[in-house]
């Protein structure tokens, strides 16, 4: 397992670069002072929950009843609906209308916008594939995860320096790289299921 393959792999299904508006618009009633406070919990929920996904997630399918052709189908459709978003995105917010004079918490922002259901399914396959690479597959997440939060925690600066259609052009240049993966994953899994 390549460790910085990985990390670039994990870094483009987190997606922070485009959801960057996403925290701003979330966060945009939340007091200025508490902003910082609620990115660096949210992206410790978030590690909190694909570190045990990394570790549990063979126990989990187990649990379940999963198979990993399942996960890898499941992973490759949900990320190719998210890289498809990121090109072509829709104009409805994530928040309700009665939910946004709220302050957030785990929802949306660390689970589904950092930790969403595509990550968690490439991390059980990342195990389920290289049992005996677990400590590079925590380095790569750790990567992956520490450049995502640094990009949230630095959100309101980066939103001035690219501005709104710097991002897009940003979010839609990681989608196309993504839908290459998603499809990549949904090949690997039909294929192993085939076998």
């Amino acid at each position: 397992m390549d460790i910085f393959a990985t990390a670039l792999t994990l870094f483009l299904i987190m997606d922070p670069l485009g959801n960057i508006p996403i925290f701003l618009s979330v966060l945009n009633n939340v007091p200025e002072k508490r902003r910082k406070p609620i990115i660096v919990r949210e992206v410790f929920i978030a590690l909190g929950l694909m570190l045990l996904f990394l570790f549990a997630g063979s126990s989990i399918l187990t649990t379940l009843g999963l198979s990993t052709e399942a996960v890898a189908i499941g992973g490759g459709l949900v990320m190719m609906i998210i890289a498809i978003r990121m090109i072509f995105p829709s104009s409805g917010g994530i928040m309700s209308d009665e939910d946004i004079d709220d302050e957030p918490f785990i929802v949306p922002l660390a689970i589904p916008l950092i930790a969403g259901p595509s990550i968690l399914a490439t991390l059980i396959l990342i195990t389920e594939k290289n049992p005996q690479s677990l400590m590079k597959a925590v380095l790569a997440l750790l990567l992956a995860w520490s450049i995502s939060a640094i990009i949230l925690f630095f959100s309101t600066k980066l939103y001035k320096v690219l501005g709104k259609r710097g991002l897009k052009a940003i979010e839609r240049l990681m989608g196309m790289i993504l839908i290459s993966i998603a499809v990549q994953m949904l090949l690997n899994g039909f294929s192993s299921y085939m076998a």
